[in-house]
C-alpha cells in the first residue's frame, strides 16, 4: 500500500468511526486547523513534550498544566493504524497516557510517516523494548448498557479529532 492509499484508507476509517479528520501539509494549516478546533474551548492541555508540541499556541487563560484539569487534550501521537482509522498513543518520558482518555475532547496530531496499514506493519517498526504503555483509540468512546442504550464518552474521549500532518 502506498504511502497515499494509506492516508486516504485511515481518513476513511476515521470517519466510519464518528472521528474528524483533517490533512493538512504545512504549519500553518496546523496551526489554522487547530485554531478552529480549539474555538470555544475552555481548557487545554498540551503536554508539550514533543517538537510540534511545543509550537502549539494555546491562549494561556485556558491552557492548563494538569490534564485532569482540562476537557480538551491537544497532543502528538505516536502513530495511526490506516485498517481501523486507530491512533497510537504510546508511554514516554512526560507523557501521560490517560491525557488522551480523560478530557472530553481529544485532538490527536499524527505524523504522515507513522500512518502503516496494520498492527503488525506498526509493531515491525516500534522498537525494542517496548514502552510500558500503548493505548489505541479508534474513534470517540462507546459503550451500551443492557437495555442497548448507546452512551457515547463514558469510558474515554466523547470527542475525537485528527490532524494528519
Amino acid at each position: 500500500m502506498t504511502p497515499e492509499e494509506k492516508i486516504s484508507l485511515f481518513c476513511a476509517k476515521i470517519i466510519k468511526s464518528g472521528a474528524g479528520v483533517k490533512v493538512v501539509s504545512n504549519p500553518e494549516e496546523l496551526h489554522g486547523i487547530l485554531s478552529e478546533l480549539l474555538q470555544g474551548a475552555d481548557s487545554v492541555y498540551c503536554p508539550g513534550v514533543t517538537d510540534l508540541e511545543k509550537t502549539i499556541r494555546i491562549d494561556s487563560d485556558i491552557r492548563k498544566t494538569d490534564y485532569s484539569e482540562a476537557k480538551t487534550t491537544v497532543e502528538e501521537v505516536a502513530a495511526g493504524i490506516a485498517e481501523t482509522g486507530t491512533i497510537v498513543c504510546m508511554s514516554s518520558p512526560g507523557k501521560a497516557l490517560q491525557a488522551s482518555v480523560v478530557p472530553y475532547h481529544h485532538i490527536a496530531i499524527v505524523s504522515r510517516e507513522n500512518i502503516f496499514g496494520d498492527l503488525d506493519e506498526l509493531f515491525a517498526r516500534v522498537k525494542d523494548p517496548l514502552p510500558t504503555n500503548i493505548t489505541f483509540v479508534t474513534g470517540p468512546s462507546r459503550t451500551g448498557d443492557i437495555e442497548q442504550t448507546l452512551s457515547i464518552g463514558v469510558h474515554g474521549p466523547g470527542r475525537v479529532d485528527i490532524v494528519i500532518y
